[in-house]
């Protein structure tokens, strides 16, 4: 067997093994097609592309849709679950890991060529993409939902200035999103990738997380789980609070950097702080945030306040779990 092959199947497999672990969407699925409310419908997608949000595709293309996919990260893509939705299940797929930002727009792009009636976005880069670069589209659109923080505060902006075309529907509002695939499905997969990133232990090393809202909380608690000494920082005070009652030390953001042990993993503290970190102590970032969308960090940012980092959705997204 080739490895194209190899990847082929490896994929397939992900794809079945995640469709047993979704009964909702197969119950939503089934309904779908009974109603035919999708027959025809072009629906264009920029997800992680990986086997749940695979199986979102391929449910709508059973339902009758035209699906159309791309990634909404240039790094998160699954080779496997890309390579099976092009091959065995026939859903346009434009993506692979480590795209260049080229690539990247390229494929958003790709999916926009199908001119469709829905978009299903997480990061608004596809709706940001219509509404500034190919606007000939948008009297084609009849709605979008958006999935993540990220996303919901540029469109929010957008609705603000009278700048946004089409009706979207905010996925992170929902409690289902933020109050469980926030909480336990971000706070479960950071230490998937931290663990396999590092090959570091867990237990006994210092950890910061910069933000107690809904990831944040997930993350102190499976970090706490693992056996982390774990310490939060926090621009509200009441969730400062929430977090040093919930067992947690509480401390600004350039203490917690300081006080970070070797291999301490810290959750989005941007490259402004990587000159306090301890040697060789690893930084993620979780959720949808990218380094180039934090603002500039003053020194007094740093060290104001019970977290340090100020954030309004008129400056963009500071630093917020």
């Amino acid at each position: 067997m080739s490895m194209s092959e190899d990847l082929l199947v490896k994929g397939v497999r992900r794809l079945e093994w995640a469709e047993t672990h979704m009964r909702v969407l197969a119950e939503i699925g089934r309904r779908l097609v009974e109603e035919k409310v999708l027959s025809g419908v072009k629906i264009g997608m920029a997800l992680h592309v990986e086997a749940k949000t695979g199986m979102l595709a391929i449910t709508l293309a059973r339902a009758g849709a035209k699906v159309r996919l791309a990634s909404c990260n240039p790094l998160s893509t699954d080779d496997s679950v890309a390579l099976a939705l092009r091959e065995r299940y026939g859903i346009e797929t434009y993506a692979k890991k480590w795209e260049s930002t080229e690539e990247y727009y390229g494929n958003l792009n790709a999916v926009l060529d199908m001119s469709p009636d829905y978009v299903i976005d997480d990061g608004a880069d596809l709706i940001t993409i219509l509404h500034t670069k190919r606007t000939n589209l948008l009297k084609d659109v009849k709605g979008a939902n958006e999935e993540t923080t990220t996303g919901v505060i540029r469109l929010r902006s957008m609705a603000k200035e009278g700048k946004l075309r089409f009706p979207v529907i905010s996925v992170n509002d929902a409690q289902m999103k933020y109050l469980f695939d926030n909480r336990y499905g971000t706070g479960q997969s950071t230490f998937d990738g931290f663990m396999n990133a590092t090959n570091l232990l867990v237990a006994g090393k210092k950890l910061v997380v910069a933000g107690y809202g809904w990831c944040g909380k997930g993350i102190a608690m499976r970090a706490k789980g693992l056996g982390a000494n774990v310490v939060v920082t926090e621009v509200d005070p009441i969730r400062a609070i929430e977090a040093k009652m919930d067992g947690f030390e509480v401390m600004p953001m350039l203490q917690a950097a300081k006080a970070g042990g070797q291999g301490g993993g810290h959750h989005h503290l941007g490259h402004r702080l990587q000159g306090h970190y301890p040697a060789g102590a690893p930084a993620s970032s979780e959720g949808r945030l990218r380094d180039g969308q934090l603002r500039p960090l003053r020194q007094r940012d740093l060290q104001e306040g019970v977290g340090g980092l100020r954030w309004s959705p008129e400056e963009g997204p500071g630093v917020r779990g």
